[in-house]
């Protein structure tokens, strides 16, 4: 087959595979050339003609149906891929593609998958139905902490914050993306006894209390056994690193997951290292779609105003795609996705923020079905921890209750220092 045999522009997608890619070709390449040449390499051709060759390969070419600019539509046949498996899937699609000659650049946008497709994946165990089922709350949002320093505390530190955090109304203490089992704060010394003090919090409170502990792990045999004594010492959520462990890690978590009945929080420590160069790589709105295909119930997305880099049209249209039943085409940004059995999940919001900015925040995300961690936010209070976590359970309560910061300020200490100090400052 030629390169050519791959491009068809007359070709209408019915139930099929699609995906949308930017193409920068190389120099001498045509755009016809560089995107023939990855509709070739990501289904099932090669770069000479063969003499031998099943009939069937006619059946599995994908196909480029659509070039506007340096965006191409490219149709895959489902039977390309193996049921169920993302690994598979992100072998051809997003595999030796990425070190073509022929393509200068190339990115990844969207793909849009099929129900055909989709019926092999399970979803996620809870997705929004956690804020009732396992934090037994009418509405969100659900607030977490990562203490700060990331990484230091001894596994003692570690529960006696999440317990000076839980009792000061937060939900949940979250392991940060680098803590799994150091020498000073060991995996199953900081499960332990943070269950204790997530005991002691639920008696004192009458509130349900959890945390997000990191499973990450450097085998899948130790990543299960992690997650079995979270689950025997009666937490309903983990925490594991997706992008590092990898989508077969990611996929077995998930199957776990539904096993234990838990849910898991998905930590996309590493994904800037191919999301964030506009012109190549795989975009976050589109990871972000395989996690919900995946299982993950919660997933960082970004926050618009953090620290962290996300411009605001991708992050809201990720919002909409993660949280959504079905979402439109943005054009060269994302494609049409129906979801039908897969359940929406909760995107999570973090990285910079403090109670002067969760107004903003909240105007963006809304309220509802969210999660929100606050990390620097809470532990620089000049009046320490708990006053920190006072001072963002308060600025939640006068957004919902429609006043503003600087009113409610007038009735609490916590929240009119914290103004003092960051204002309404976006941290960089």
């Amino acid at each position: 087959m030629k390169y050519e045999d791959f491009i068809d522009l007359k070709h209408k997608p019915k139930d099929e595979i699609v995906a949308l890619f930017r193409i920068e070709p190389a120099k001498g390449f045509s755009m016809k050339d560089a995107s023939s040449r990855v509709a070739s390499e990501s289904s099932c051709g090669t770069w000479s003609n063969l003499i031998h060759a099943p009939k069937r390969i006619e059946k599995l070419k994908a196909k480029v149906f659509e070039i506007n600019g340096n965006f191409v539509k490219i149709s895959y046949p489902i039977e390309l891929f193996e049921e169920g498996s993302l690994p598979n899937l992100l072998s051809g699609i997003a595999g030796n593609i990425f070190g073509m000659k022929a393509v200068k650049n190339l990115r990844l946008m969207d793909v849009e998958f099929p129900k055909e497709y989709l019926k092999y994946f399970r979803g996620a165990t809870f997705g929004f139905k956690a804020i009732k089922e396992i934090f037994k709350k009418k509405e969100g949002p659900i607030v977490a902490s990562v203490p700060k320093p990331k990484v230091g505390y001894t596994s003692e530190e570690h529960a006696k914050i999440g317990y000076l955090l839980w009792r000061n109304g937060l939900d949940c203490i979250k392991d940060d993306e680098n803590l799994s089992s150091q020498k000073f704060n060991r995996f199953e010394k900081r499960v332990r006894l943070l269950a204790k003090y997530r005991e002691k919090a639920e008696r004192e409170t009458g509130e349900v209390k959890d945390a997000f502990i990191n499973v990450t792990a450097p085998t899948l045999k130790e990543m299960e056994r992690r997650i079995k004594l979270i689950h025997d010492y009666g937490f309903r959520y983990f925490m594991l690193d997706v992008v590092v462990s990898g989508f077969t890690a990611v996929q077995t978590a998930t199957e776990i997951a539904h096993d234990f009945k838990m849910a898991i929080h998905g930590h996309r420590a590493m994904h800037a290292a191919f999301t964030r160069n506009e012109k190549h790589g795989i975009s976050f709105l589109f990871l972000a779609k395989l996690m919900r295909i995946a299982g993950i119930d919660n997933l960082h997305i970004g926050t618009v105003i953090g620290k962290l880099e996300g411009k605001k049209e991708e992050v809201l249209a990720t919002k909409e795609l993660v949280t959504q039943e079905e979402v439109d085409e943005i054009k060269n940004l994302r494609l049409h996705q129906k979801w039908y059995h897969i359940k929406p999940i909760l995107p999570v919001a973090s990285g910079g923020l403090h109670p002067g900015i969760l107004p903003e925040l909240f105007d963006i995300y809304g309220t509802t079905n969210i999660i929100i961690q606050v990390g620097g936010g809470i532990y620089g209070h000049p009046l320490g921890i708990e006053a920190g976590a006072r001072a963002v359970m308060q600025a939640i309560e006068a957004y919902k209750n429609g006043i503003s910061l600087e009113e409610h300020a007038k009735k609490y200490k916590e929240l009119k220092v914290a103004l003092k100090v960051w204002g309404r400052r976006k941290p960089k």
